[in-house]
């Protein structure tokens, strides 16, 4: 079956998606952290940070970019709101394809983790 997030990108599996366009597709976590818990990831697989070559610098771009437009559509500019990207197995990235977390609608405590 490959990827997870390729697969959901090819609609072979179901997610409940908020926002999309030609580089990016954003959709809500089925393990919510948070009370809006959106990842966006890369339409290209990209593994993971330490995958990232120069050539990959709009396509990140584009997933930051997306991550913002998420974060506004979900009311979370005026309070605040948290993008995380894992990086490795040791960090908590469970699903090997690049992404975003945006989290918010709580305060949220640091040190992270």
């Amino acid at each position: 079956m490959g990827c997870l997030f390729c697969n959901v990108l090819e609609k072979k599996i179901p997610a409940t998606v908020v926002y999309e366009d030609e580089h990016t597709l954003a959709f809500r976590d089925i393990r919510p952290v948070a009370p809006t818990h959106v990842l966006v990831v890369p339409r290209k697989h990209i593994a993971a940070v330490h995958d990232l070559t120069e050539d990959d610098v709009t396509t990140i771009g584009h997933v930051i970019l997306a991550a913002r437009k998420v974060a506004h559509m979900e009311g979370l500019e005026e309070g605040g709101y948290r993008l995380v990207i894992n990086d490795g197995d040791a960090a908590g990235q469970t699903v090997h394809h690049i992404h975003v977390h945006v989290l918010g609608g709580r305060n949220m405590t640091w040190p992270p983790g």
